[in-house]
């Protein structure tokens, strides 16, 4: 097949393809992608039958069912087993068994799936542009140029009643609103002005003005999806009217088979208390805190260890370094990625979960999966902890080296308060963050958006 398109075009990820690795949640770095040249379909959605038709009676078809044609817009690598893919693919996967037809915009990178009712198209993969990671970065505004583009190509030969944005994708589906009137979802996971000042503080000075963009963007939109109750409450600050969802993630391991119990997937030679963290290691998610955090640790308990699992080569090497200047390094290991499989099994051989971000606003994914674990969790003290975790739940303390080893070695010791927290934790997952509870909570959010649609076209 050929590897070239043009700029700014996109291309079909519908042919056939070798499955790609799994990867644990936030972990991947470099995953496979496919390549497959540009053939843009013509507008497909499903009828009563629940069967896939084609031709100019498909827009009929779908007013006949009450079913829409989205556009969805996932400004990142898709699929990668972390926060933000997984819980766009939930978000595609409910608008498909829904009965709508979804057209799904990404970046060049990451597995493809295969989804009933629905295609995905790439934009065209730059050279030397690829390993797009988290966060704000110059390589994400040059693939968000491209996908603007290819997002007005779509639209001018598609219909669409609604496009489905997500995180910077809002403004992408503000300018094509202009353009054309389709209104669109602002599915938002994060505070892009906070997110671009915190990764690049010289931006300090246009965080005003970001702030003004990103409330046009929710006033513009038809209804904002979030993630937590910060994100909810910066919405209403900026329009008090304005239809919002708010579905938290949800536990993993509840659709993960296999659970890797009796599977001793540590080192073998380790022997003592252990404290593990697992996802990526990006600045905002605290492993500096961590390593500083555990020295203090050992202090209290010599023989207590350090397992990291997750992250790029570069970010392990880093950090290894960075352990090795702290003198910790021999009682600490990085393993790297690791299959999604195997998360229950890793998460029950620690006796502590740790969770040491010290930025953002929205609540880290790995935490739901950590609360249904059976492992009590620690964590800072930081409102994206404590919009869902509280004393009875966790134990939480101020992001400070000193505070987190003492937590850490308090943990290490009290077998009593690690149980009646573990305990705690999953009785409180099971009951409000469940893939059942996302999915009721989006199908309240998608009525009050589907009435609002069918008001506009009427």
């Amino acid at each position: 097949m050929s590897r070239t398109t043009a700029p700014g075009s996109v291309r079909s990820a519908t042919a056939s393809r070798p499955p790609a690795a799994e990867y644990a949640p936030e972990l991947a770095c470099d995953p496979p992608f496919a390549e497959a040249p540009y053939d843009l379909p013509r507008l497909e959605t499903r009828a009563r039958s629940g069967q896939l038709s084609r031709g100019k009676s498909e827009d009929a078809n779908a007013s006949a069912v009450g079913r829409m044609r989205i556009l969805l817009l996932a400004p990142h690598p898709f699929f990668q087993a972390r926060g933000t893919p997984i819980a766009v693919k939930a978000v595609i996967e409910f608008l498909s068994g829904r009965g709508h037809a979804v057209d799904v915009l990404t970046f060049p990178e990451g597995q493809d799936l295969e989804i009933r009712n629905c295609r995905f198209y790439r934009v065209s993969r730059l050279p030397r542009l690829r390993n797009v990671r988290p966060g704000f970065s110059l390589k994400k505004v040059v693939y968000d140029g491209l996908m603007l583009a290819a997002c007005v190509r779509l639209v001018r030969r598609n219909r669409y009643h609604a496009i489905h944005a997500v995180e910077e994708a809002a403004f992408m589906a503000a300018v094509v609103r202009l353009l054309t009137g389709i209104p669109y979802i602002y599915d938002m996971d994060s505070s892009l002005p906070e997110q671009m000042v915190e990764r690049f503080p010289g931006m300090g000075m246009a965080f005003g003005a970001l702030r003004l963009m990103e409330g046009l963007a929710i006033r513009q939109s038809v209804g904002v999806l979030t993630v937590c109750s910060a994100l909810e409450e910066l919405v209403r600050q900026h329009d008090p009217g304005k239809v919002v969802g708010r579905v938290e993630d949800t536990t993993l391991l509840r659709n993960i088979s296999g659970n890797g119990r009796n599977a001793r997937i540590l080192p073998a030679v380790r022997h003592g208390p252990v404290a593990m963290y697992v996802g990526n290691l990006e600045p905002y998610q605290g492993i500096d805190l961590l390593l500083g955090g555990f020295r203090h640790a050992l202090e209290r308990v010599p023989n207590a260890h350090l397992v990291i699992v997750g992250g790029c080569n570069d970010d392990i090497e880093r950090y290894r370094e960075r352990a090795d200047r702290l003198g910790i390094l021999d009682s600490a290991d990085f393993l790297g990625p690791r299959p999604l499989s195997l998360l229950p099994g890793l998460l029950r051989q620690a006796e502590v979960l740790v969770s040491p971000r010290v930025k953002g606003l929205n609540t880290p994914m790995k935490i739901y999966s950590y609360l249904d674990s059976g492992t009590p969790v620690l964590a800072t003290r930081l409102p994206t902890h404590t919009q869902v975790l509280d004393e009875g739940t966790a134990f939480l303390v101020e992001p400070q080296p000193a505070a987190l080893g003492r937590g850490l070695a308090r943990l290490f010791r009290d077998d009593r308060l690690r149980g009646e927290l573990a305990r705690n934790a999953k009785a409180y997952v099971q009951s409000e963050f469940t893939p059942q509870a996302a999915e009721r909570k989006l199908e309240a959010f998608y009525s009050a958006i589907e009435a609002r649609v069918a008001e506009r076209s009427v």
